[in-house]
């Protein structure tokens, strides 16, 4: 294989090509070396098997790629002065990211025990893929990166993130190919056209092209070189191609691609920048259209520069490069003599010094300060996060006269509250959503900024279509591909908030995982990584408001896999109505380091709480609503608690039909707005002792809950506490079809009519009193779904309910 273009249009003095070069191969010296090498980090001396790791494990076919790659970034840095960060996309290939922070003494500045000397350079290379070490992806521990690299898919989204309101950063972005066969990547590449270079910054996707997986070839590599760039052409990039194995050639190659795809940069950005109407005049001259940013396509040989071959077997340029290309060593002489001939053949005598240190005319080949790519402060993003300037939420206040009496939508009024944060907070703050902020009824945000379009914009969409350039509302039908903006937005120091339809939002279960993930090690162990925003998750559009869509929009499990991650980042808010809704808000937005869920619906609910209320009741997370109880501080017979605005709702029914049938019952109504209150103290930051958890639930009488989701997330949250043989807890199961909200209620045993059925066969002194309004409950349980299968409606007695007493 050959280079694909000729060198000669761009030269390299022989100084630079051989100071890149020689770089090029202390970095990939020291990726081999913390894959196999336990002692005699500089092969000062013969190698032998005590100097070789008793497990190999790690991942060289990616790395000698990479290192390629961020040699000749640093090359531009210190030439142009750039700001300029790296993500690695390729699974496990943080060797090429820890060898060139080490090499540019970031990584010995943050672990000073990883010294840049042969004793240090040992504790380096042993830590790697060690018990007690480090992983082989770009883990949160690994400086410069804001990439969790051990799940595909999130690389170039990330980046974007990181690009939005940053106009001086480049972002650069390799992506594996085998990554590049994710559903989540593939949908990337569309972020191109929500880029808007007056105000962002630039990406610069490099597709590596290495041919091979774990055990397969790539789909990308294979497919023809017309098709591949027809790909990405149709996708609205520029690709420019750099492929070959000859060293020198490739480094020639690669120093004239990256001054060309720079010089197209500094060309968008300057038109952009420079007062054109970037949506009538760009470089493809169309009326609302992208410019065509460029990308590269990397094409090397998988494991380049490790040995071609291993027992007869291919090694270098197919799959068996893939991890540990020389297996056996220290059991194998052989292997052990292949391995000393591979390591030498990078020269590390020629590249370090006696100390072990890099010799000083190499020091001199990455930039300096923060404009390394290893300690850029945007790959720390919470040195650069600067804290929201919040209006106050209790002027967007709904003001209510009474309890359970008056209906408005929550998230309109939230939406008020957004918008006049997005307006205070116009280069820091945006608001992410697939399709959905109108529907979730946040639309009032367009009133400070619309949805960002750079595509053609026709005279019709000036009719509530909501685009613009200049937007700062992100919507695309791709949830991977938000949230992944959303994340490299916050990891890079800025703030958003994220609505999306519950039955969808499992769709991020997987990205929701790796955030939660790099949040707790960066929290609990890494005191170098500042604090950043948090994630701030609406989920609305719930499971029990699914007239329209049915069984498949019906899933609230997302509690259950949130509840699943550390308490320590994890948090979970079922805010009854509009005020409290509000104040749950104020307070996520204020946070930093963690991920928050926020549940509620967008449509019309009944109002509870005044703000002043809603501030007490949010704060404490868990109360006792004295206008709905009739215990009057006594002993009562019976708990009826909940967790959720629609569970709020029926439970209250259930409440006042009890409190007509049986006047002297005394019942205690305990709302949930912080789910995390329920779990102990031990386990939970916000987890209550059990004397504060038995005060409100008693020590032994029934608690009929009923819960927004699946009922076994309460009696998990619950297991261990006082009285937990008496909770009885209603909640989604499962059942649903195109159902009335009374109907799916029925179905899955949390009406008011089952609340009430289960207090009355709970509290001993009714099972014998009860029977006639237990019959009369079950007659209602009939006759409200033959109402909705006769109608298609809730009798407007249930439709239209408000708080009676």
């Amino acid at each position: 294989m050959s280079a694909s273009v000729s060198h000669a249009s761009y030269s390299l003095s022989a100084k630079e090509l051989s100071h890149l070069d020689a770089y090029w191969r202390a970095c990939n010296y020291l990726c081999a070396g913390m894959i196999y090498l336990y002692d005699n980090p500089l092969l000062r001396e013969p190698l032998k098997p005590e100097h070789i790791k008793k497990r190999l494990l790690g991942h060289w076919g990616s790395d000698p790629g990479q290192t390629f790659v961020w040699a000749h970034l640093n090359r531009m840095i210190r030439k142009y002065d750039l700001n300029m960060i790296y993500i690695s996309g390729p699974g496990h290939g943080a060797p090429a990211t820890l060898s060139n922070a080490y090499l540019e003494g970031a990584y010995s500045e943050i672990y000073p025990e990883k010294s840049q000397d042969i004793e240090g350079m040992q504790r380096f290379f042993r830590q790697f893929s060690f018990p007690g070490g480090i992983g082989s992806h770009c883990t949160p521990e690994t400086p410069g990166s804001i990439h969790e690299g051990g799940e595909l898919g999130y690389s170039l989204s990330h980046a974007f993130g990181a690009a939005f309101d940053n106009p001086d950063l480049i972002v650069n972005c390799v992506i594996g190919d085998g990554e590049a066969e994710t559903g989540p990547l593939a949908t990337s590449w569309h972020g191109n056209k929500f880029l808007n270079p007056a105000r962002d910054g630039a990406v610069l996707p490099m597709l590596h092209l290495n041919g091979y997986k774990i055990a397969n070839p790539t789909i990308l590599a294979r497919i023809p070189h017309d098709e591949l760039e027809s790909l990405f052409v149709g996708y609205g990039w520029k690709p420019h191609f750099v492929e070959g194995d000859d060293p020198e050639k490739m480094h020639f190659l690669m120093a004239e691609t990256l001054e060309l795809v720079l010089e197209e940069i500094r060309a968008i950005q300057s038109q952009a920048r420079g007062g054109s109407d970037f949506a009538r005049v760009t470089n493809r001259q169309a009326v609302g259209t992208v410019p065509r940013w460029p990308m590269i396509v990397l094409r090397t040989p998988k494991g380049w520069t490790c040995p071609k071959e291993v027992d007869g077997h291919k090694v270098e340029n197919f799959w068996r490069a893939h991890q540990v290309p020389i297996l056996n060593v220290a059991q194998n002489p052989e292997h052990l003599e292949l391995l000393e001939k591979w390591l030498h053949s990078y020269k590390p005598e020629e590249l370090f010094d006696e100390s072990g240190r890099l010799i000083p005319e190499l020091r001199s080949v990455p930039p300096e300060g923060d404009r390394r790519m290893s300690a850029n402060p945007h790959a720390n993003g919470g040195k650069l996060r600067q804290p929201l300037r919040l209006p106050d939420f209790t002027k967007y206040a709904y003001n209510l006269k009474k309890p359970g009496t008056e209906y408005i939508c929550p998230t309109e009024v939230l939406a008020h509250f957004l918008r006049d944060v997005m307006r205070d907070n116009m280069k820091n703050f945006r608001v992410f959503g697939p399709d959905e902020t109108a529907s979730n009824r946040l639309q009032a945000i367009y009133e400070a900024s619309p949805k960002t379009w750079m595509e053609e914009i026709k005279p019709e969409d000036a009719d509530g279509t909501e685009i613009s350039p200049d937007g700062r509302v992100m919507e695309m039908l791709s949830e991977h591909t938000l949230e992944g903006w959303f994340e490299g937005y916050v990891l890079t120091g800025r703030h958003g908030f994220f609505s999306s339809y519950e039955a969808f939002v499992h769709v991020i279960d997987s990205m929701f995982n790796q955030h939660a993930k790099w949040l707790e090690k960066s929290k609990t162990e890494l005191d170098w990584r500042a604090p950043i925003s948090s994630i701030n998750l609406l989920i609305t559009s719930v499971v029990w408001r699914q007239d329209h869509n049915g069984f498949s929009h019906q899933d609230p499990g997302f509690l259950d896999v949130v509840a699943n991650k550390s308490a320590k980042v994890t948090r979970i808010y079922l805010p009854p109505d509009a005020n409290c809704l509000l104040s749950v808000a104020d307070h996520c937005l204020r946070s930093t380091d963690y991920v928050n869920v926020i549940v509620a619906d967008k449509q019309e609910h009944l109002q509870y709480l005044d703000m002043d209320a809603a501030v007490r009741h949010c704060t404490k997370g868990i109360g006792i609503w004295d206008w709905a109880s009739t215990d009057n501080s006594a002993e009562p017979d019976a708990v009826i608690a909940c967790a959720g605005d629609i569970a709020t709702m029926e439970a209250l029914a259930a409440t006042a039909i009890l409190r007509e049938q049986f006047t002297d019952l005394k019942l205690r109504f305990v709302n949930v707005v912080d789910l995390f209150r329920l779990e102990p103290e031990t386990e939970h930051p916000h987890g209550m002792s059990d004397r504060d958890f038995a005060s409100l639930f008693t020590y032994d009488k029934p608690v009929i809950f009923n819960f927004h989701g699946y009922p076994s997330l309460i009696h998990k949250l619950t297991y261990r506490r006082p009285n937990h043989d008496n909770f009885h807890v209603h909640g989604y199961r499962e059942k649903g079809n195109i159902n009335t909200p009374l109907e799916l209620a029925i179905e899955n045993k949390v009406s008011r009519y089952h609340l009430a059925i289960d207090v009355i066969e709970r509290v001993p002194r009714l099972r014998d009193i009860g029977a006639h309004t237990q019959d009369w409950l079950r007659d209602q349980i009939t006759e409200s779904v033959k109402y909705a299968r006769t109608w298609g409606i809730d009798r407007p007695e249930i439709s239209n309910w408000k708080w009676p007493l």
